[in-house]
C-alpha cells in the first residue's frame, strides 16, 4: 500500500511551474512581440499665414467655393466647403440660375460628349406657343418656328447663353415628357447632389417657387463650370450661332476682372442673381473659384460687389506654405523609454486663397513597436485654398528594440503583447 508523500507532490508542482514558466516566460520575454508604442497627437506651431477673407455683401445671399488648382482648364471640385458665406442662409428665389439646374439635369438624362451636337429635336406647337407667351410677357426668348429641328447642343446654347425661357421648357419636355415629370426628376437630382437647400418649381426660374441657398448655388456654379459640355458652351463667343440665329451671351459680366458668368438674371421676386467663376493669375499658377450672389437689388450694386470680391481675391490668393518639412503631428513613446516624432517628409505648398485660419489637420497613423528613422508611419492632410493638401509622415529618429535586461524584467507587457498577437 503506497503512502502519501507531500514532498513528492510539492516537487512535482514546482517542476510543473518551472516548466510552464520557462515555456511561457522565456519565449514571451526573449522572442515574443514587443508592446506597441503609444501615439500622441501634437500640433505644430502656427505659421505666419494671415487670412484674407472674401469680401461679400450682407444683403441677399452670397457664397464662394474654391475649385481645384487649374492651368489652364477647370478641374473637378475637390472640397465642397465654401470659402465664405454671407447674408441670409435661407433659400431665396434664384431666377435664371434655375436654367443651370435644367441644363445639368437634362445632360444627366441625355448625356453628350464634347463636340457632339446630339439628336435633332423638332419644335412642336407647344414649344412655339411658349415662345409667343413668354415674348408677350416680356420674358427672354429666342425665336423658334413649328417644325424646325434644333440639336440638343443648340437648345442648350439658347438656354444657357441666351437665357431663353422657351428653350428651357422645350428641353425639359423633350428629356422628361412633361414639365411636371421634369421638376420631379430635377428635385431628385438636387437631393442626390447634396443641394438640400435648393428646389425647383419650373425649368425657367420665372416662378418664385424655384429657390436656392447661396451655399448651394456656389456649388451649382462649380458643377456647371466643370461640366465639359456646359464649359464649352460658356466659352463660345457672344454671337454664338444657334441654328440660323445669333444668341447674345447674357452671362458675360466683368470679364476684365477675371470673371466668367454662368447665369446672370433679374426677376421682381428674385432681384439680381449671378452665378460665376473667377480666376486669379499668379506667376506660375491660376486659382479658380466659383460663387453665387442672389437677391442683389440692381446691377450697379452687383458691379460694386463683384469688384470688391475680386479685390479681396487678389489680396488673399497666394502661394501658401501648408505643410512644413520636419513639423511633428504625433509623438511615439515606448514602455522602454524610446521616443520619436511623426514628422512631415516633404514640404508642400499650394496656390490658393487663405480665406480663414487653417483648421485642424487630419492625421492617420500606423501602429508600430520599433522603426528606423525615415520609416513611413502615416499621413497628414490639411485644407488650404479650398483643396486638400497631403504629405507623408515619417519617424524623425529610430525607435530601437529594448535590451535583454528590460525584456527579462518586464514579463507582463511582453506576455500581453504575445497574447494580443494571437487574437
Amino acid at each position: 500500500m503506497s503512502r502519501f508523500r507531500p514532498a513528492r507532490v510539492i516537487g512535482a508542482t514546482v517542476g510543473a511551474l518551472v516548466i510552464l514558466t520557462v515555456g511561457v516566460y522565456g519565449p514571451a520575454t526573449l522572442l515574443g512581440p514587443l508592446p506597441e508604442a503609444t501615439a500622441t497627437r501634437v500640433t505644430p506651431a502656427a505659421g505666419e499665414a494671415v487670412p484674407f477673407p472674401p469680401v461679400l455683401p450682407a444683403t441677399g445671399g452670397s457664397a464662394v467655393i474654391g475649385l481645384a488648382q487649374v492651368a489652364p482648364d477647370l478641374a473637378a471640385l475637390t472640397n465642397t466647403e465654401p470659402l465664405a458665406v454671407a447674408g441670409t442662409a435661407e433659400p431665396l428665389p434664384m431666377a435664371a440660375a434655375t436654367k443651370i439646374v435644367t441644363a445639368l439635369v437634362v445632360l444627366d438624362a441625355k448625356p453628350l460628349a464634347v463636340g457632339e451636337t446630339g439628336p435633332q429635336i423638332p419644335i412642336t406647337a407647344a414649344d412655339y406657343q411658349d415662345y409667343i407667351d413668354y415674348g408677350n410677357s416680356g420674358a427672354r426668348t429666342v425665336t423658334v418656328f413649328p417644325g424646325e429641328l434644333w440639336t440638343e447642343t443648340e437648345l442648350l446654347q439658347a438656354m444657357v447663353l441666351g437665357s431663353s425661357n422657351n428653350h428651357a421648357d422645350t428641353l425639359a419636355r423633350w428629356a422628361f415628357g412633361s414639365l411636371d415629370a421634369y421638376t420631379v426628376a430635377a428635385n431628385a437630382w438636387l437631393t442626390e447632389q447634396g443641394l438640400d437647400g435648393t428646389r425647383v418649381a419650373d425649368a425657367t426660374g420665372l416662378s418664385d417657387g424655384s429657390v436656392g441657398t447661396a451655399r448651394d448655388l456656389a456649388r451649382l456654379a462649380g458643377l456647371a463650370a466643370t461640366n465639359p459640355v456646359i464649359g464649352a458652351i460658356l466659352s463660345q463667343p457672344a454671337g454664338a450661332l444657334v441654328g440660323q440665329r445669333g444668341v447674345d451671351n447674357t452671362t458675360a459680366f466683368l470679364a476684365e476682372e477675371g470673371v466668367t458668368g454662368i447665369s446672370r438674371s433679374y426677376t421682381d421676386g428674385a432681384g439680381v442673381c449671378f452665378l460665376f467663376t473667377a480666376q486669379v493669375q499668379g506667376a506660375n499658377s491660376v486659382y479658380t473659384f466659383a460663387g453665387a450672389l442672389i437677391g442683389e437689388p440692381d446691377y450697379d450694386t452687383l458691379t460694386a460687389d463683384i469688384t470688391a470680391l475680386m479685390e479681396s481675391a487678389r489680396a488673399g490668393v497666394s502661394e501658401l506654405p501648408t505643410l512644413a518639412q520636419g513639423d511633428a503631428y504625433a509623438e511615439f513613446s515606448t514602455l522602454w523609454g524610446a521616443k520619436a516624432s511623426a514628422t512631415v517628409r516633404t514640404a508642400t505648398t499650394t496656390y490658393g486663397w487663405q480665406a480663414q485660419a487653417p483648421g485642424d489637420a487630419e492625421v492617420t497613423l500606423e501602429t508600430l513597436s520599433i522603426g528606423r528613422a525615415g520609416t513611413t508611419v502615416g499621413r497628414v492632410t490639411v485644407v488650404a485654398g479650398g483643396a486638400d493638401v497631403t504629405s507623408t509622415l515619417v519617424l524623425d529618429r529610430t525607435i530601437s528594440a529594448p535590451g535583454l535586461g528590460w525584456r527579462l524584467l518586464h514579463p507582463a507587457p511582453l506576455i500581453k503583447a504575445l497574447i494580443d498577437s494571437t487574437r
